[in-house]
């Protein structure tokens, strides 16, 4: 894997998914010059983090001006905080952001206007939409950016993402569309590892026996897909023998609705996505 040299990096509120960008950034071949400073509330958080290589830590709770000195000298701050909370730390930090800086959110439904409105001009806002895989290095990340960003900030971005998975670089009218396939994506793989490993109870096999036929089912197709040069339509029919078994179950679900079921539930995502951004 080549190695990536990234700026210092600040940040604020290593929770879940600030913690799943830090586990990328302290990888081995990744270097962060200046390091990188990151805040949580509590010492009970913020201590494991400060004996990674790289990394000090920060608690708010035994720290007061712990923010100020995480974005000291930092190049690009990842703003991890729940989105409630974005606008009062964005009043907070805009004095103490370091001119050029890039501020980069992956708080849900806040815009790019809310997070410019509210730091100074010479600051630039990427927006971003990573996933839960991201924790363990196959995360899908969505960046847009801001009026006024580079496309040199934009491609600093994208590289503070790729330590954690793929990056999908769109216009910011299209972070919550797709927040509504990548961000909320994985959910939908669970539901139906869920419901799939229920089924299989129901067939008799015991819960350890259908986690393995299933678990292992969804990991294998995964790979195979990623490993073909076959779509998953394809790769579908494939499998599907003419009058066989497969044929069955799949008419089943498409009698069932299935493929509308996945339009509707990603349009009711994303009319509540834009709600939240509304509201932002």
């Amino acid at each position: 894997m080549s190695e990536t040299t990234l700026p210092a990096i600040a940040i604020l509120g290593a929770g879940s998914m600030g913690g799943a960008i830090l586990s990328g950034l302290v990888q081995p071949h990744v270097n962060v010059d200046g390091g990188i400073r990151v805040t949580n509330r509590t010492a009970a958080k913020a201590e494991p983090l400060d004996a990674l290589e790289g990394v000090t830590s920060y608690a708010l709770e035994q720290t007061p001006d712990a923010t100020a000195r995480a974005l000291a000298g930092a190049k690009v701050v990842l703003i991890g905080v729940k989105p409630h909370m974005v606008p009062d730390l964005l009043r907070d930090i805009a004095d103490d952001l370091e001119p050029g800086a890039i501020v980069v959110s992956v708080a849900a439904g806040v815009t790019v206007e809310t997070f410019e409105s509210l730091l100074p001009e010479n600051v630039s806002v990427i927006r971003a939409m990573p996933n839960t895989p991201s924790h363990v290095g196959k995360g899908v990340t969505g960046i847009a950016p801001g009026t006024r960003s580079s496309d040199e900030d934009l491609a600093l971005a994208r590289a503070v993402f790729e330590t954690v998975g793929e990056v999908v670089e769109v216009p910011e009218n299209q972070i919550d569309a797709l927040s509504t396939i990548s961000g909320s994506g994985p959910a939908y793989v669970f539901y139906l590892i869920e419901e799939f490993t229920k089924a299989a109870i129901d067939k008799g096999f015991t819960p350890e026996q259908a986690a393995t036929l299933v678990n292992g089912t969804f990991a294998g197709a995964t790979e195979l897909l990623m490993q073909s040069d076959k779509t998953p339509e394809q790769l579908r029919i494939q499998v599907t023998s003419p009058k066989g078994t497969t044929e069955q179950a799949v008419t089943v679900l498409q009698q069932a609705g299935f493929a509308e079921t996945f339009t509707k539930a990603t349009d009711a995502a994303l009319a509540r996505a834009r709600e939240l951004a509304a509201g932002s």
